[in-house]
């Protein structure tokens, strides 16, 4: 996985499962992912979402012949955390030719929801 010297290193996220259609990822609450009021910035868990879209994502097209890019995301931050670990879990709504849509939902250590998320992502063809 393409990782070091990225976003993902820098706010210490960490891939836990792939499967196909599905992503889990863990990333922690600290100095590189609060805001200046001490909580979870909500920037960090839109990295966090668009992450986890976006390998995903990556794990359902022809590596060879495509890539994949986000086209459009939004977020609902429905409760604040201040410290621990969230984790995000990515589940493919849709698996079209030119895009995917992808739910990922946000929690806290004892499941409770941080953040929801949709994501669509724009599969390009790779030129050769």
């Amino acid at each position: 996985m393409m990782i070091k010297d990225t976003l993902i290193e820098a706010l210490g996220i960490d891939v836990t499962h792939i499967e196909e259609g599905k992503i889990i990822a863990t990333m922690p609450v600290d100095e590189r992912t609060r805001q200046p009021f001490g909580i979870l910035h909500g920037g960090a868990s839109v990295a966090l979402a668009e992450t986890v879209a976006s390998l995903g994502a990556y794990e359902l097209v022809n590596k060879e012949e495509e890539a994949v890019a986000g086209l459009e995301i939004n977020a609902n931050h429905v409760r604040s955390i201040r410290e621990g670990v969230v984790t995000a879990v990515g589940t493919v709504l849709h698996k079209g030719k030119t895009t995917q849509v992808w739910d990922i939902k946000i929690t806290d250590d004892q499941e409770r929801l941080i953040c929801v998320s949709r994501c669509t992502m724009a599969v390009i063809k790779i030129r050769k």
